[in-house]
């Protein structure tokens, strides 16, 4: 498998196991378009390495993704039929993710927000630095959190803790994620590359075809769901894009400043 084509993600085979990072430390690994557009298909790229049996996804930097990319908001405002690319693109990362037959471990070397939250919790096993924060904020930048939270996080911690975070878009630390069971581990970070080897090392030593069809069996439930939710999510979420609220959350981001909010 060549991955020569992709911009903003970064390639590094060690034995059978692909780690992918996200590469734009500047933004925070921030998920722009061209970035959008490599997520939608470097898992379907993975499924098919035949020299892969494992991946792991982190980012460069400090973070591992704080979400959606403020300038690419503004486009999508600017021109909201784009937001049909983006929708299909949202499904096709989070099915891609749910079809891929090999494992995919999230490596949150830092804070998981938004749309980085919502793909690092639908890799298969997540590990986190203890220094790191994981939430879904899409309220506040006047966004619908469509793009799979509403389909993950019920089933991760329950509906009533999920519907108030998703709802406040309150973060909250790695060690207290795990301990409510939203991701799998906390750890302090200097030991979180050697706890993720020692994972991947596990599952390299492993069955390989039974961890696959594993991984497989479990998320038939998950696809399920994401089938019977994401299409309305997606449309509730295209409808955010183009309210006032929205608009005014992107202009207060960039003046740095508290959105003022009228619920329109």
């Amino acid at each position: 498998m060549d991955y020569h084509g992709y911009k903003t993600l970064l390639f590094e085979r060690r034995a059978r196991a692909l780690h992918i990072t996200m590469n734009r430390p500047d933004k925070l690994n921030a998920v722009d378009e061209q970035m959008h557009a490599e997520l939608a298909r470097v898992f379907v790229d993975v499924s098919n390495d035949a020299e892969c049996d494992v991946a792991v996804l982190s980012g460069a930097g400090r973070a591992f993704s704080s979400g959606g990319d403020i300038d690419w908001m503004q486009k999508m405002i600017d021109v909201p039929a784009s937001f049909e690319k983006t929708a299909r693109e949202g499904k096709q990362i989070i099915f891609s993710l749910l079809d891929c037959e090999k494992p995919v471990v999230a490596k949150l070397n830092g804070h998981a927000t938004g749309l980085g939250a919502t793909i690092a919790l639908f890799c298969d096993v997540v590990f986190a630095s203890e220094g790191a924060k994981i939430g879904d904020p899409h309220v506040s930048v006047g966004f619908v959190a469509g793009d799979g939270g509403a389909v993950i996080w019920p089933q991760l911690i329950g509906y009533a803790r999920a519907k108030e975070f998703l709802m406040t878009g309150d973060l909250m630390t790695a060690s207290e994620a795990a301990r409510i069971g939203l991701i799998n581990h906390a750890v302090p970070a200097a030991e979180l590359d050697e706890r993720v080897d020692q994972f991947v090392g596990r599952l390299l030593a492993g069955a390989t075809k039974s961890i696959r069809w594993s991984k497989m069996s479990v998320n038939i439930g998950l696809k399920q769901l994401a089938h019977s939710i994401m299409d309305a999510s997606l449309a509730y979420e295209a409808l955010s894009n183009i309210s006032s609220d929205h608009q005014e959350a992107v202009n207060a981001f960039r003046e740095k400043r508290s959105p003022v909010f009228t619920g329109r």
